[in-house]
């Protein structure tokens, strides 16, 4: 079954402004813990309310409503005006941290994505641990909420995003449309405006599940295609797909944290062996080779650091990732307890671009491999590319976990998964 996560940032515009001012003025008060709004003028008292706190919707303001409106029912009201470059920069801070899961999102708004989670699912325990995992971290990384909608479909994942916030992680499957969803008012279910809720009202339509048992074409009959819209979405049916932005590649990684502190080489190499595969499979996907390969380590006393290296021959095999990764690794470590492993490629080229040779793909002897300054011979590029594209045919058919390493049949301790 396709998941998908809509993930929608929690008042964005307030959250966003309220961290701002607090980081010029430590002592500044958080707007999100008083009646507070974004939007209008403060001297003109002009424009609508683009954002608001859980104090100010007390008092029953709502996005979109004139500023002057809003002072009236609240007139202690803070107001502060929309900054949006700011809004701008902290969009993409998120865009690009849910990228570093997968490349398939679908941007629909400044502050909210939908996520096709099913490439991924197998990296968690289950598909709401995933959406908390991120959550947590995008909270911990950037510093505000989110709330994640989970479903086989666009249109539900973005309903279930909707219901209790804020930093809430909600399922919404088919079968539990007639519990979650019916029960709501018409007005609450997507792509129902106000005036189709007044004139469904009228029809004694009210509720979701009204709606989802009326005759379709009775709502045709009154609404047009509009009816037929509204009676699948009732219903829980949507098929639009999800359409990722194109952009180019800058690089491509995954990281993730520790539900445990890694305190050994071991451990730690066992984690990278996995993000390589990770990265690798990302790559082929992408259609790609990467030039420059990062690994970097987060110390349990959050300090970060990193190193990279430029490969002798660009690649997009997991052994050569991994191989040059665990080098990284052993170069960097410390010995402290590490917290997060991350592996990143950059300068990426086209799978088909044209690239220097290995002298390992001149078929060296055994006496002359041994003599070279590598302690380790890697396997033959062409064999291991053409085991790279037999895993992925595997897996693409039969699901992600069809194939794994042996080594990851039983790691050495348990982590929860990330990625970056």
């Amino acid at each position: 079954m396709q998941l998908i996560f809509h993930i929608d940032v929690n008042s964005a515009f307030l959250s966003w402004t309220a961290q701002k001012l607090l980081e010029e003025n430590p002592k500044a008060v958080d707007l999100r813990t008083i009646p507070s709004i974004i939007g209008g003028d403060e001297k003109t008292r002009h424009g609508i309310v683009l954002a608001k706190s859980v104090p100010a919707k007390k008092f029953g303001i709502h996005t979109a409503e004139p500023v002057v409106s809003a002072l009236r029912k609240c007139p202690g009201l803070v107001m502060v005006p929309p900054d949006r470059p700011l809004y701008k920069k902290r969009s993409q801070e998120l865009m690009n941290l849910l990228r570093s899961y997968t490349p398939d999102i679908q941007q629909i708004s400044i502050d909210e994505c939908f996520l096709d989670f099913t490439p991924i699912r197998h990296l968690f325990a289950s598909p709401e641990a995933g959406a908390r995992s991120i959550a947590d971290r995008i909270r911990d990384e950037l510093g505000f909420t989110v709330n994640v909608g989970i479903a086989p479909n666009k249109l539900l994942a973005k309903m279930a995003s909707d219901f209790e916030k804020p930093d809430k992680v909600h399922t919404l499957y088919p079968e539990e449309i007639p519990a979650k969803m019916w029960p709501l008012p018409v007005s609450e279910l997507y792509m129902v405006g106000h005036a189709s809720a007044q004139r469904l009202m009228q029809l004694g339509i009210r509720t979701i599940g009204d709606l989802a048992h009326t005759d379709p074409a009775f709502l045709q009959f009154h609404f047009k295609s509009h009816g037929k819209t509204m009676w699948e979405y009732a219903n829980g049916i949507d098929s639009s797909p999800l359409d990722p932005e194109t952009h180019e590649l800058k690089g491509i990684g995954n990281s993730t944290t520790l539900s445990q502190d890694v305190l050994t080489a071991d451990e730690a190499k066992h984690v990278l062996l996995e993000l390589a595969e990770q990265v690798s499979s990302r790559l082929r996907k992408a259609r790609q080779i990467a030039t420059t390969v990062t690994v970097e380590i987060k110390y349990s006393t959050f300090r970060s650091c990193s190193r990279q290296t430029q490969l002798y021959t660009p690649s997009a095999q997991s052994n050569t990732l991994y191989e040059c990764a665990c080098r990284l690794f052993d170069q960097l470590w410390n010995g402290s307890p590490i917290r997060l492993l991350g592996i990143r490629t950059t300068k990426l080229l086209p799978e088909d671009a044209p690239v220097q040779l290995s002298l390992f793909s001149f078929g060296l002897s055994t006496e002359e491999k041994a003599s070279t300054e590598s302690a380790v011979i890697p396997p033959d590029p062409e064999k291991q590319k053409r085991l790279d594209a037999a895993m992925d045919q595997i897996r693409k058919r039969f699901g992600s976990d069809a194939v794994v390493r042996g080594t990851f049949l039983k790691p050495p301790r348990p982590k929860e998964d990330k990625k970056q």
